[in-house]
């Protein structure tokens, strides 16, 4: 549970510096920890089915009953990158829309600015260390969602989203994150009593 609330308090901080959106539309791009954290946080939010994209056949995200996973979305009006791959992302967004940077993109992704230009797209960097223009400090946002977590999701789906493993298998585990033979499990925690 304090994984997870730590990917929330990612996602809660992230949401509150968005503009005023009808939070069911957003749509969320990844299915990683990042992105389970703003299911969980859109989730704590109201939202009765939130729409994910992922290129993952099989994720774990989507026990949650209340997840609907897709390949692709067209013409949205609100997209939350939680994958760093911003082109990607405003690749779905409809024109006037709303573009959310929560995953971290590397230093080459780039996104156009004559594209936000002329779609007229509003860009909001979400990243939880930016300066503070919302209700929720850095310490209250995650004890807003480690006790909503304990009250609200349902034990069982935690052996769906997260793995631990003995600690000396990090690296080995690390190499696997960016490629098909990741953990199916958003949430890797490393015990560093066990060995293997």
């Amino acid at each position: 549970m304090a994984a997870l609330g730590r990917f929330q308090q990612m996602a809660l901080l992230g949401l509150d510096r968005m503009p005023a959106v009808d939070w069911d539309r957003v749509v969320v791009v990844g299915s990683g920890p990042v992105a389970l954290g703003m299911v969980l946080e859109l989730r704590r939010r109201g939202v009765g089915r939130v729409r994910v994209v992922t290129s993952r056949v099989h994720t774990a995200i989507d026990r949650a009953p209340w997840v609907e996973c897709v390949s692709h979305v067209s013409e949205t009006s609100v997209v939350i990158d939680a994958v760093g791959n911003a082109r990607r992302a405003a690749s779905m967004l409809s024109p006037g829309g709303i573009l959310g940077l929560l995953g971290t993109p590397d230093d080459t992704e780039t996104l156009a600015a004559v594209d936000v230009h002329r779609r007229g797209w509003t860009v909001v960097g979400m990243h939880e260390l930016a300066p503070a223009a919302a209700p929720h400090s850095y310490r209250s946002a995650y004890t807003e969602a480690t006790t909503w977590l304990s009250e609200h999701l349902d034990p069982a789906l935690l052996k769906f989203w997260c793995r631990t493993v003995p600690g000396n298998l990090a690296p080995e585990i690390y190499q696997l994150l960016g490629t098909p033979r990741r953990p199916a499990e958003p949430v890797t925690l490393f015990d560093w009593r066990a060995t293997s």
